[in-house]
């Protein structure tokens, strides 16, 4: 990977982060487009594996960024791309896919099943689309392993930058940027905390699944890249407070980054405040340009009631993963797997 500061491709340039601190023992790990880490890894590997000749089509299921960064890493490989999606994605970003010439599909409308809403039907026509193609590649981020495997680059460049880390805080949606990044930090470091942000609504920590307004965390089925044991601890946010976290993130350190960075920061500056000599590090998935007409609009904030709810200073510390409790709640999650947390015993607090 070239740090020189010259890129071959445009791509290259999005592999690592901007370290910004934002108190002593506080740093952002800043990503223009973290997404790109994996996809550039895994359609690379795939084209060295032969997996990815010039005629086949690469398709996905996404509804952000990580199907940007496959359009991109498209346009270098010179490779068709077909994404399916859902309503949810923005148009914004819909405009910027198809420019770089992706196919996007949006399903219509959520899986009969009782599980999996939207994304259950968007694997489902995923399925159907690469039965009809003659060659196609999928790269799966759900269940790859290249997707954790490809933040070994970002541990690497946080021990070099920054020596000990003791502790990464980010948000959880497929599980390979904290899964992959803590694991291969854990090979140095091996008592390097964990604290993965998720969303209400979200299965991958217990929670039953629902709508979710916020983007970029959170899934109703749960993917197999996510390694529960990684975790000692796990923070859900309700919108209000990742969105007012958004904006002091902006207004108090010049960082325009996006929901999902908002809500990481809320949770890492928590535990950096409390734990003054362990020096933290919040990784923050993208930038705020896909939310100007949102988390950065007050028109658009005030009559959903969330510029006038005040900022919670802690969150409420819960025995119960299952149960939603407040606009921001936390658990020890204590690198167990998700059958050890959420079995009977342990939910009655009986000994295992």
């Amino acid at each position: 990977m070239n740090r020189a500061g010259s890129f071959a491709e445009a791509t290259d340039a999005y592999q690592l982060p901007r370290l910004i601190r934002l108190a002593p023992n506080l740093y952002a790990a800043c990503f223009t487009l973290m997404k790109m880490v994996p996809a550039r890894f895994i359609l690379r590997r795939a084209v060295e594996r032969g997996l990815l000749d010039p005629g086949t089509v690469v398709v996905e299921t996404t509804s952000g960024t990580f199907g940007l960064a496959l359009a991109m890493q498209a346009v270098h490989l010179d490779r068709r791309l077909i994404l399916v999606s859902d309503p949810v994605i923005d148009e914004r970003l819909y405009r910027r896919l198809t420019d770089l010439g992706a196919v996007v599909e949006r399903v219509p409308a959520a899986a009969a099943r009782v599980a999996g809403g939207y994304q259950a039907a968007r694997l489902d026509r995923l399925e159907q689309i690469m039965a009809d193609l003659d060659a196609s590649f999928c790269p799966r981020q759900y269940s790859n392993p290249d997707n954790p495997r490809a933040y070994s680059t970002v541990a690497e460049y946080l021990v070099e930058c920054l020596g000990q880390v003791d502790c990464i805080t980010g948000p959880v949606g497929s599980g390979g940027s904290m899964c992959g990044t803590v694991g291969h930090l854990r090979a140095l470091l091996p008592e390097c905390r964990a604290i993965g942000v998720d969303s209400h609504s979200s299965v991958l920590f217990g929670h039953p699944d629902g709508p979710r307004e916020l983007r970029g965390m959170g899934m109703s089925l749960m993917p197999d890249n996510l390694d529960h044991r990684i975790f000692d601890q796990v923070h859900w946010t309700a919108p209000g407070p990742a969105y007012q976290a958004t904006r002091r993130l902006h207004q108090r350190h010049a960082l325009f980054m996006g929901p999902s960075s908002g809500a990481a920061y809320l949770a890492g500056r928590w535990w950096a405040r409390g734990n003054p000599d362990a020096l933290t590090v919040v990784m923050m998935p993208d930038e705020g340009y896909r939310y100007q007409d949102t988390v950065y609009y007050d028109d658009w904030l005030g009559p959903r009631g969330y510029l006038d709810q005040p900022l919670p200073a802690d969150p409420v510390m819960v025995d119960d993963p299952a149960h939603p409790t407040g606009s921001w709640m936390a658990y020890d999650w204590g690198r167990r797997s998700y059958q050890e947390v959420m079995s009977p015993a342990a939910m009655s607090g009986e000994p295992g």
